[in-house]
């Protein structure tokens, strides 16, 4: 199966070890990500707070690209893949606008193709049998709890999967390679996201609180699969708060590891919270 992919840019910069860890992980499970030709920002950050055409402008630009490939664009960033779905649910909704946002990108937008996030293509396309079949180092021992954030599964009616509430397709494919996954009630708690420049404090508060929830339950680490959520956990957490420092993995870091990727190392030396003495305690590095 093929995908044009659409990496974003913490996926080129500050979390590269995300970017390698589910392109490694999309070839062991048969995904072929065909990287967008001169792709642009999305503008998650700001665009929709300064112009509400622009913010739908920017990421209709990659959707016409990903068009011109005939294929429908998988995206690793929750931000991202929401942009680029707000996009196409806004202007399948209004013609008139779609017109005026082809004239500003200068493209025209078929939209007979689907965005979807890295999640969903592993989730709906690959499967779960598929998914347990190609484990190599089942990851028994691995006590974890998922970390969805805010904008994986919400607003519901755009996202278009999963539970927004509980959402529960990373733990099935956490579960799929044998790691032992932990309900708790924080998996769409908000970390904080981009404040982690403007206002550390407030993340640091917000990821003090979801770590301890974390810790409470049980879990030797949190998964992820956003790169400022993980980037949020693993540099904020709040020294002498009485729980330990927890690692935080990308979900396809982990993926990756049970695929038997001899990568795993290299990613995780990019982490600010050692998670390879968890792991090597394991016997799965």
């Amino acid at each position: 199966m093929r995908f044009a992919y659409y990496p974003g840019c913490t996926a080129t910069s500050t979390s590269i070890e995300y970017d390698e860890s589910v392109r490694e992980t999309a070839k062991y499970l048969g995904i072929e990500l065909e990287e967008i030709p001169e792709w642009t920002c999305c503008g998650a950050s700001s665009g929709h707070v300064i112009n509400q055409e622009l913010a739908l402008a920017l990421p209709s630009r990659n959707l016409a690209l990903a068009n011109r490939m005939s294929l429908g664009i998988a995206a690793p960033c929750p931000a991202c893949s929401l942009r680029l779905k707000t996009a196409e649910y806004e202007l399948k909704r209004d013609p008139g606008l779609k017109t005026r946002i082809e004239e500003d990108i200068g493209m025209n937008l078929e939209l007979s193709q689907k965005s979807k996030h890295i999640l969903e293509v592993l989730y709906q396309d690959v499967g779960i049998d598929a998914i347990k079949q190609k484990v190599q180092k089942a990851l028994e021992g691995l006590r974890v709890v998922t970390y969805y954030g805010c904008y994986l599964v919400r607003p519901p009616e755009i996202t278009g999967f999963d539970d927004p509430e509980n959402p529960t397709i990373m733990d099935k494919i956490m579960e799929a390679l044998d790691a032992e996954v932990i309900d708790w009630s924080y998996k769409v708690d908000c970390c904080g996201g981009g404040l982690s420049i403007v206002a550390p404090e407030i993340v640091k508060k917000l990821v003090g609180r979801i770590v301890s929830a974390a810790s409470e339950v049980g879990a030797d680490a949190i998964v992820t699969a956003c790169g400022i959520c993980q980037a949020n956990l693993d540099m904020r957490q709040p020294k002498n708060s009485g729980f330990r420092l927890m690692p935080v993995f990308y979900f396809s870091e982990l993926s990756a590891l049970a695929f038997g990727s001899p990568n795993v190392g290299e990613w995780l030396a990019k982490h600010f919270v050692d998670a390879t003495g968890l792991l090597e305690r394991l016997k799965l590095l």
